[in-house]
């Protein structure tokens, strides 16, 4: 059980240990967006944007959806906490941080 936690931990800081893709995570935050809106996004290849978002989505920090023939990424399950509180905060008012 505890190297079943230690191994999540490691993927989940392994696919937060790039810039490249904590960056992917911010604009996920914002909305959701293709695999090749993201690659123009961030000046890559739709290969090497491939990988990134793989990475993402084995550590369970991105999901993706194929429809046709475009993937949409959006935030992961582990992260819909982060969507529950913006929720909140907007049916309370409040505005969202950055």
């Amino acid at each position: 059980m505890v190297q079943h936690y230690q191994s999540h931990f490691d993927a989940s800081f392994g696919a937060l240990s790039d810039a490249t893709r904590r960056g992917v995570l911010e604009q996920l935050g914002r909305e959701d967006a293709s695999i090749t809106d993201l690659a123009a996004k961030f000046k890559m290849t739709l290969t090497g944007i491939k990988k990134h978002i793989s990475v993402l989505e084995q550590a369970g920090l991105v999901s993706t959806e194929k429809v046709g023939r475009v993937r949409t990424c959006k935030l992961g399950l582990r992260d819909l906490v982060v969507e529950e509180l913006k929720a909140k905060e907007k049916k309370n008012g409040r505005k969202t941080s950055k």
